[in-house]
């Protein structure tokens, strides 16, 4: 074997893969592995193409795996860089990217490389610009390039924080012109439709964004192509938008659009109260290749500052169990010499930017209380034998945590407080006057109450205020009912 060609997958290089151990030294040639077998060669050549020029490939299937040669040492850097913190997705598959050991690929007289250079010169002759997808008698098969459509459909899971088509237009408009954004809801998911004007920056923004985060830990992208070739958008509001048309009508008597709204897409993005900042992407055209960067949004600190508490009733414990209805709260610290504030670390900025939108200005033991982001990065634990009267507390390994398993149908059930109460984790032989004299003679006031009609486990209790729900659900969340079950306390988005 040649010692510039990986003819046969090296078989140190293949072990390297089994601790998924990656080559410390860059180079132009770049290992593929995990690729579906099913995958073409120009969808291969497409992971490169966003960095620069892919000059070889060598698709060895029988492995799953594939090599590309990128046309400079910093093309292959650049795209390594990014696949190391956004890896990529072919056919709805992980692929998995790393430095080859081999410095070039010598591909000339091996078999079966025909299908390998057409694809080649068809990806690299339409991302310079000198053919398109369709209408063109030199058009590549189709079977290069299968199922290539230049509109997208985007469904966003984990939808914490409001997502609008503006903040569609920003992120997706990185890759290429934008033409028209439909959005909607179906089964209850917010989706929308969008249309480039080239397929090619349709798939290079469906590798690159699919499974990513809108915002941190939330807001995920789930991008797929669409069976439709051209979306039909009669109005431009806040639904829908076609950037080519701004004569439009808004419809159903909304604003109409101005031009210079349009024009500042992509310029400026306005982020919800409580959201973090927004996926960016900068991206430059640098010597034939498009530079992307960091997906991760703007890092927020993680530590909460509440202050106007009530000195004489607040504790560590309290605060705990009501900020973790939004958050995994990991320390709690109500500060020695004024005890009417508190320093709360919360697992991640986002859910401390969660729990500061929906506590901040709520009633707490007859105060109102104010929640703010602190100056601080963590809450420090007191040193041995300094004085502390049981006020910081260190819940990090707490088993009440809501949000510990990945995919928690509690990070779709978080709601602001409201008077009523949604209670689960009920044992069959407790009935409705046992929970009902539970929350009586606990001082609150119970004004309805019902069971869930397809499962008694859980339950609707209304009760006088929303303060009243609030310090409830600090008293009576974790509260043993028997027979092995504890009460699960959270508020509710229904009235009874």
């Amino acid at each position: 074997m040649s010692n510039s060609t990986p003819s046969t997958a090296n078989g140190n290089e293949s072990k390297a893969f089994k601790g998924d151990r990656s080559p410390c030294v860059p180079s132009r040639v770049i290992h593929i592995r995990k690729v579906p077998i099913e995958v073409s060669e120009a969808e291969v050549v497409l992971l490169g193409v966003p960095f620069g020029k892919v000059t070889n490939l060598l698709m060895l299937k029988g492995k799953n795996q594939a090599f590309i040669e990128m046309a400079s040492e910093e093309a292959a850097m650049t795209m390594v860089n990014y696949y190391t913190t956004a890896t990529p997705h072919v056919r709805n598959q992980p692929v998995y990217i790393q430095y080859s050991n081999h410095r070039e690929l010598k591909t000339d007289n091996l078999p079966n490389q025909g299908r390998a250079q057409a694809a080649l010169q068809a990806v690299n002759a339409m991302h310079a610009g000198n053919m398109s997808l369709s209408g063109s008698a030199s058009a590549p098969d189709s079977a290069l390039l299968p199922g290539h459509s230049p509109v997208l459909r985007i469904i966003i899971e984990n939808l914490f924080y409001p997502v609008s088509l503006e903040v569609l237009h920003q992120i997706f408009s990185k890759f290429g012109t934008v033409l028209k954004i439909i959005t909607f809801t179906k089964n209850n998911q917010f989706q929308a439709l969008l249309q480039y004007a080239d397929p090619m920056n349709a798939h290079h923004a469906k590798v690159t964004l699919d499974g990513q985060n809108i915002y941190n830990a939330c807001c995920t992208l789930r991008v797929e192509f669409s069976k439709l070739t051209s979306l039909n958008v009669k109005y431009n509001n806040d639904k829908s938008r076609d950037f080519t048309r701004l004569d439009l009508p808004s419809g159903d008597g909304q604003p109409t659009l101005e031009p210079t709204m349009t024009a500042a897409f992509g310029l400026s993005m306005q982020t919800m109260p409580g959201a973090l900042g927004p996926l960016t992407i900068p991206s430059s055209a640098v010597a034939g290749r498009m530079a992307i960067h960091g997906m991760a949004p703007t890092t927020l600190h993680s530590v909460l500052l509440v202050s106007n508490l009530n000195p004489d009733s607040i504790s560590p414990h309290g605060l705990f169990i009501l900020f973790g209805v939004y958050g995994d709260v990991h320390r709690v610290k109500i500060l020695f010499n004024k005890k009417e504030n508190a320093l709360v670390q919360m697992a991640d900025a986002t859910q401390a930017q969660l729990a500061m939108s929906h506590l901040n200005g709520q009633r707490l033991h007859g105060k109102v209380i104010r929640v703010t982001i602190s100056k601080h990065h963590t809450v420090q634990l007191p040193r041995e034998g300094q004085e502390d009267q049981g006020l910081t507390k260190d819940y990090s390994g707490s088993p009440l945590h809501r949000f510990k398993k990945p995919g928690s149908k509690n990070f779709q059930n978080i709601f602001p407080p409201s008077a009523t109460l949604h209670l689960s984790n009920i044992p069959p032989s407790i009935t409705d006057d046992i929970l009902k004299d539970l929350f009586a003679t606990s001082g609150y006031t119970v004004k309805a109450f019902k069971f869930f009609q397809k499962d008694r486990k859980m339950a609707l209790i209304q009760l006088g205020s929303v303060e009243e729900a609030i310090q409830a659900l600090i008293d009576l969340h974790n509260h043993d009912l028997g027979e092995n079950h504890h009460l699960r306390v959270s508020f509710s988005k229904s009235t009874i």
